[in-house]
């Protein structure tokens, strides 16, 4: 897997560092659209120039064709929103108008955008002093015209500042960002192939079809050559995830509005190859009464204060015939029995559709710090009866004081796990993997955490006799407590000298 250079960092850095001259100056709700706004203009506008220099230097008066633009996956950019007309009124009051107007310029030009990019420049709660020193950061400092500023690296960057965004944000950035690591993951295991399609029910921002798009690429596949459906509640994440896609040159299909996906599904009738997805943490409530009748529910109606089972068979609902999903779960998922949960999840579990199920670490994302499950569903499985269980709970590395981080060789020991259970060459490794039958999983009860079926990873032996050792041990702790009483004591008399007493 691809790693990013000092270059690249320092690239998305500079994105991040002209964000947050705007920090404090506006409104935080207004925030995360004026930036996304600003990426995406500044880079369409760069590759809409660079590519009109070519086709002028090709001498045969096709720099206003828009399909010569559309040929290259560029968007064509009328005049009036071209980077040079907003990096002239940068210091006027009029700024706010000109980025307005150039966004609905854009969106006048390409349909599918139509509502999408935010107009909200004019506000009079934004600072226009403020506003125009960011945008001539983008024009002085920003290059974006070099041939290595693709859009790949533009949509890294975009992906960087969303990450900064739900790290600021806390939990309510995290519901349009799900960390890269858990993304890479999914799609690593999954390993989505040419011409498939691919659904994201509750779709954020859309990093999932960012990441099966870049590892199709890897595999010697085209970007294009998957067909992208997605769903997602909330009107600006919708918005955002558009933004993404454009920037992406990911054609996308994420319905003519945002919707939420239990009350209307906008893909009624798609039968996706992969689907993947990060749905909100237990749920509720989600209109459970409102929809008891519904189709979806193969295994049994859901409780109506917990999602996690009307999520699970959503997706099955919309799973081709060797279909394959890839989810991110709360932990309690894996066990629960009330309302009925236990139950579904038995159903599921004896038609023979969970092919594995990997414990995360702890504090892998920004808005909370519970453990999570990623859950692999599949039909039409290729070691019938079976399911491989991981439990990767040490795995990654603490990249702050509060976030932990999964790296690539993380990410490619896991890939390479389930591709040996697959293959039927897997040999369990105590505390870590282990492969169960449906008759082991019965014996638990349908209870699905890894650590009943990995076990307890062994030690090496020490060589000192089990006797020994404790008798050793016991002593020193018993050291350890007398000293713990002594300082106990000495601070009881610091105090009491100085006219306390505790």
């Amino acid at each position: 897997m691809a790693t990013k250079t000092s270059a690249n960092i320092g690239f998305e850095k500079q994105l991040w560092d002209a964000a947050c001259v705007l920090w404090g100056h506006i409104p935080a709700a207004d925030y995360r659209k004026v930036i996304v706004g600003l990426i995406f203009l500044r880079y369409i506008s760069a590759a809409f120039e660079k590519r009109r220099a070519e086709l002028i230097a090709e001498g045969d008066g096709f720099e206003d064709d828009r399909d010569a633009y559309a040929a290259e996956n560029v968007f064509f950019v009328p005049e009036e929103a071209r980077w040079s007309v907003i990096a002239s009124a940068a210091h006027t009051a009029k700024i706010g108008t000109v980025l307005d107007k150039a966004m609905t310029a854009i969106e006048t030009e390409n349909k599918s955008l139509k509502n999408v990019l935010p107009k909200n420049y004019g506000n009079p709660d934004l600072d226009k002093r403020v506003l125009g020193e960011v945008v001539d950061i983008f024009t002085n400092n920003i290059d974006m015209t070099d041939a290595e500023r693709s859009e790949d690296l533009l949509g890294r960057a975009y992906e960087y500042c969303i990450a900064q965004f739900a790290e600021k944000e806390g939990a309510s950035g995290g519901e349009f960002y799900t960390p890269a690591s858990i993304v890479k993951t999914l799609v690593a295991i999954l390993r989505p192939f040419d011409n498939c399609r691919v659904y994201d029910c509750c779709c954020g921002s859309g990093g999932m079809f960012v990441q099966s798009a870049k590892f199709i690429e890897a595999h010697s596949g085209k970007r294009g050559a998957i067909s992208v459906y997605g769903q997602e509640a909330n009107a600006d994440t919708w918005k955002m995830a558009k933004i993404n896609m454009a920037i992406r040159g990911i054609d996308a299909d994420f319905g003519p509005h945002h919707a939420d996906t239990f009350a209307k599904d906008l893909h009624p009738t798609l039968k996706a190859d992969f689907i993947l997805a990060n749905p909100p943490f237990n749920y509720h409530p989600w209109g459970r009464d409102a929809l008891v009748e519904d189709v979806r529910w193969k295994y049994g109606v859901p409780p109506a204060n917990n999602a996690n089972y009307a999520w699970i068979q959503h997706m099955i609902h919309h799973l081709a015939p060797r279909g394959k999903i890839g989810l991110v779960l709360a932990n309690g998922a894996l066990s629960t029995q009330t309302g009925g949960e236990g139950e579904i999840r038995k159903k599921i579990v004896e038609d023979d559709l969970i092919e594995g199920i990997v414990a995360m670490p702890t504090q892998l994302f920004y808005s909370v710090t519970i453990p999570v499950t990623l859950w692999f569903v599949t039909k039409g499985k290729k070691r019938k009866g079976e399911t491989l269980f991981i439990d990767a709970r040490k795995m990654g590395h603490m990249v702050d004081r509060k976030h932990r981080d999964l790296d690539d060789s993380d990410v490619q020991k896991l890939a390479d796990t389930f591709e040996a259970f697959q293959n039927g060459n897997l040999e369990n490794v105590k505390g870590f993997c282990a492969v169960a039958s449906l008759a082991d999983i019965a014996k638990q009860d349908y209870i699905l955490t890894p650590g009943r079926y990995v076990g307890v990873e062994e030690r090496e032996d020490d060589g000192e006799p089990f006797e020994e050792k404790m008798t050793r041990l016991t002593s020193e702790l018993s050291e350890l407590f007398a000293k713990s009483r002594e300082l106990e004591e000495q601070i009881r008399k610091n105090l009491g000298a100085i006219g306390y007493e505790i």
